[in-house]
């Protein structure tokens, strides 16, 4: 049986070539992680300078580079998406000499499967200990990277062109041992098939502490949130928005918010947005990869971390203020009607608008299944119809829109490179 074999029927780990696996997994808190329990620090909580923001597309690439090549005994990457040939060239420098890099690869992405079982050979073959997540969730969509069991990287951002050069998106970097010591045993978990328990409640993970700690985040603010999040649409989250709105707390929103919610101000980033972070108060922030959606939150693996890092604070404020004010102007100029996304649009609409069934005696079926069909109720069925209507157009007509803009870039994007 070939080492590929093992990995698809198995799961276990395999190896190729020059590596040769170091890596030991602690599952439980060691003597550095208790003493820090005794002292009462605080989960993920910087000491001095142990925390990094990483913003894109500014940023850039180096850092991750830079990170793989000072590794010394080990490198543990997630992997959701790569086109990157030149983190693909830095991982295969890193076994070359000497260190043991052990890469999990998601088991599905949306229409890059094939790519994925590419990506795994040529790991392979360059000499990566490979393992494949399972399929127990509907995706396995977190990124992170860790180097020498020292520092982690959280990353609301795939390794790819169009999320690092061409797209909105932030990471952190941290030496904390908590955090570093919770991403490895999670990194175990997965990558072994194990139960993965959270012991630190600000090492954020869906679906298993996430909906919990996020909701609890909101809750906690008295003055602001800045949120940066393509697709806020879980329910609960939302309500949440609208009760601390009601508080008298200012909430901004760059991205997209799937229902109106009073007191809350939303504008399209200036770029490409593929970032989910939240800053409270302007001293307390999560960065990670999972929206407030519900899906995210219940039904995928997603990594993020809650954090009081005053450089990190500031360092997303400073950017989240400069996008809101281009925000601003943006929104100010006319829709280009030969836009491709909006004829698109509009065509979509039109389509679903002949083939869409009267919608009033749907809801009404509906309503008398809630209240009972003997209740005095009587709805305008006409009202019904046309709200009903247009609120399904304008949806349909903003996704296929955004969708359609996404496509051309990374179609854009294929073509520059």
């Amino acid at each position: 049986m070939t080492g590929y074999e093992s990995l698809v029927n198995f799961n276990i780990t395999v190896r190729i070539g020059r590596s040769t696996c170091r890596q030991k997994f602690e599952g439980a808190a060691g003597p550095r992680q208790r003493a820090n329990i005794r002292a009462g620090l605080k989960p993920c909580q910087p000491i001095g300078n142990r925390m990094k923001l990483l913003v894109q597309p500014a940023d850039g690439i180096t850092p991750l580079i830079k990170g793989i090549e000072e590794a010394q005994q080990t490198v543990q990457i997630v992997i959701f998406r790569l086109d990157r040939g030149d983190i693909e060239r830095a991982l295969e420098n890193a076994v070359a000499r000497g260190v043991a890099v052990h890469a999990l690869i998601a088991y599905v992405n949306r229409g890059g499967e094939k790519m994925l079982r590419k990506l795994e050979m040529r790991l392979l073959q360059a000499g990566v200990t490979v393992a494949r997540t399972s399929d127990d969730l509907v995706r396995y969509h977190d990124k992170y990277m860790i180097v020498d069991d020292r520092e982690l990287y959280v990353l609301a951002f795939n390794f790819t062109y169009l999320d690092i050069d061409h797209s909105r998106s932030f990471g952190v970097v941290t030496t904390d041992h908590r955090c570093v010591q919770e991403a490895v045993k999670l990194f175990e978990a997965d990558t072994k098939r194990w139960r993965y328990v959270p012991e630190w409640d600000n090492f954020v993970v869906s679906p298993l502490n996430a909906r919990k700690q996020l909701e609890a985040f909101l809750q906690g603010a008295k003055q602001q949130l800045l949120i940066y999040d393509p697709h806020i649409s879980d329910r609960a989250m939302v309500r949440v928005l609208e009760q601390r709105a009601r508080s008298g707390v200012e909430i901004k929103i760059m991205g997209r918010l799937t229902r109106r919610a009073e007191g809350v101000a939303v504008r399209k980033t200036p770029i490409r947005l593929h970032a989910r972070t939240i800053v409270r108060d302007r001293g307390h922030i999560f960065i990670g990869s999972q929206s407030l959606s519900e899906v995210e939150l219940d039904a995928r693996r997603e990594v993020g971390i809650i954090s009081s890092d005053q450089n990190v604070v500031e360092g997303v404020i400073k950017v989240f203020e400069d996008d809101w004010l281009k925000a601003e102007s943006i929104q100010d100029k006319p829709v280009d009607p030969d836009a491709p996304a909006v004829k698109a649009a509009k065509k979509a609409v039109k389509a679903l608008s002949k083939e869409l069934p009267p919608v009033a005696p749907i809801l009404e079926r509906a309503v008398k299944k809630v209240v009972g069909s003997e209740a005095e109720l009587t709805l305008d069925a006409e009202q019904i119809e046309e709200s009903v209507r247009g609120a399904i157009k304008e949806a349909v007509k903003e996704v296929v829109k955004d969708v359609v803009e996404e496509a051309m870039a990374e179609k854009e994007l294929v073509d520059e490179i």
